[in-house]
């Protein structure tokens, strides 16, 4: 599987409406939009790995839109 279509497999999955819903849950799940600090540097740690994994998510479904936009305006 190339890198161009692992994207279009994550863009594929999260395009639906559970998709999104589930995206939506990740995110404010796992601190996206809130601070990841905790008193407990192992915490913060922790935290910061789940908010990783969501922002992560989101790049490949970012990149892929801007791959298409990109070859649309070639």
């Amino acid at each position: 599987m190339t890198p161009d279509d692992l994207k279009g497999t994550y863009k594929r999955a999260f395009e639906t409406e559970d998709g999104t819903r589930v995206l939506e849950h990740l995110e404010s799940r796992f601190h996206l939009t809130t601070s990841t600090f905790s008193s407990d540097p192992t915490e913060t740690a922790f935290r910061e790995g789940q908010r990783t994994v969501v922002l992560y998510l989101k790049n490949m479904l970012a990149d892929w839109d801007q791959k298409l936009k990109d070859q649309i305006n070639e």
